[in-house]
């Protein structure tokens, strides 16, 4: 089973790549917990862009858990929007559907 793990230090570009090896499926990050407007910066560091007051630390994910369910927890960790798309990130994943299921 798929699994990864995430944490501050982490980088926009690294979690990305990561989230693509492990999963197959792309991952989109934004500045805001609405995931609207400015992208991450791909340079940044997970610690250095969550919301004022998100707790941080690490979160270990793996593939059976749902789209909604990451991104809920992830919101919640780091203050930090991000949506889970398709592969070839031209479309946004059901969040009924689990993380590896998105990357097919």
């Amino acid at each position: 089973m798929a699994e990864l793990k995430i944490n501050g230090r982490t980088t926009v570009r690294k979690l990305k790549a990561d989230f693509k090896a492990a999963f197959g499926s792309s991952l989109r990050i934004y500045m805001s917990t609405s995931c609207k407007g400015k992208m991450a910066d791909d340079a940044a560091t997970l610690a250095s862009i969550r919301a004022e007051g998100a707790k941080g630390g690490e979160l270990s994910v793996k593939g059976n858990k749902t789209v909604g369910k990451f991104e809920e927890e992830f919101s919640a960790n780091w203050g930090i929007g991000v949506q889970v798309a398709n592969a070839s990130d031209t479309k946004l994943a059901d969040n009924g559907v689990t993380l590896v299921a998105a990357g097919k």
